[in-house]
């Protein structure tokens, strides 16, 4: 073997690829880096997966579901029912809300913060969504303008056909 199999067998001889390895060393082997961001979106997969299939919920996760879903409910039906009782049995009705000026301020206002901190983020939600709605409308308004000038040009088209506007002079009477 001589100087130049010797060198070439050093460089890239032995299972080796010393120039390949060496480059590595400065620049990321895309192929390695591919490979490495699918196993990480794999196993990002496979947890999103394990969230919504694993483990169904319990009973206690259940019932947690549900009164979760009791607030809003329950205090829109408390607002009729205090019109209904107000109605019905006003004495009653009035003594209940003696009762209710006695309760502390500082009560109130917790009761405002509970309310509100609970309420709140729905109402971001909702507020976002509506405001993603508002967008989306928005985007259509220049194929809406587009279509009435289409229409109002046809309308405008008619005036200069003298046979149709004579039969429609002739049909108005």
């Amino acid at each position: 073997m001589g100087l130049i199999g010797k060198v070439l067998t050093l460089v890239f001889g032995g299972g080796r690829n010393v120039v390949r390895e060496t480059a590595e060393v400065f620049r990321e082997n895309a192929e390695s880096g591919a490979q490495r961001t699918q196993d990480v979106q794999i196993a990002a997969m496979e947890g999103f997966q394990a969230e919504f299939l694993g483990g169904r919920c319990g009973w206690f996760d259940r019932t947690m579901n549900g009164v979760n879903r009791l607030p809003r409910p329950a205090m829109a039906l408390g607002c009729l029912g205090l019109f209904a009782a107000a109605m019905v049995d006003p004495v009653w009705f009035s003594e209940r809300m003696a009762g209710m000026s006695l309760v502390p301020e500082p009560l109130w206002w917790l009761l405002g913060v509970v309310v509100s901190f609970y309420f709140g983020a729905r109402h971001q939600t909702k507020g976002q969504e509506f405001q993603r709605q508002i967008t989306q409308t928005m985007a259509r308004v220049p194929q809406v303008v587009e279509a009435i000038e289409e229409v109002r040009g046809l309308d405008h088209a008619n005036d200069s056909n003298p046979a149709l506007v004579d039969w429609q002079h002739s049909k108005a009477g």
